[in-house]
């Protein structure tokens, strides 16, 4: 399968966003914090090159984020979208800095928080 599609929040996961290097840059920190393994976190090329930690739904609901991240949750009063690539084939610009390793092993929210607050 190629190609890109855009997840409803809510449902399977939600996301967090932050762009550009500092995005990337806290990947890395991730991976290494989990052996290789932080959960499947999604990257484009193109704009913001935002990079997307996929959490499980409703985790990052009721803690502070600092400038810079944005939530991709679902509400009663808004909907956002994921944009997921395809596990193989075409998908530029969007691809898996991490790709996801099981169905239900997603970016832990709470050790996303301790990278993001140890980055400096």
């Amino acid at each position: 399968m190629t190609g890109v599609q855009l997840r409803k929040a809510g449902v399977q996961f939600d996301a967090l966003r932050i762009d550009g290097e500092d995005g990337r840059t806290l990947a890395d920190r991730l991976a290494r914090m989990t052996g290789g393994d932080p959960g499947p976190i999604v990257e484009t090329a193109t704009g913001r090159r935002g990079v997307y930690f996929l959490v499980p739904v409703g985790s990052t609901s009721h803690r502070p984020w600092p400038v810079g991240v944005t939530r991709l949750t679902a509400g009663p009063d808004h909907v956002s979208y994921i944009p997921v690539p395809a596990i193989n084939g075409l998908t530029w610009p969007l691809s898996w800095r991490y790709r996801p390793t099981a169905a239900d092993h997603l970016v832990h929210t709470l050790l996303l928080r301790t990278a993001l607050h140890s980055q400096g």
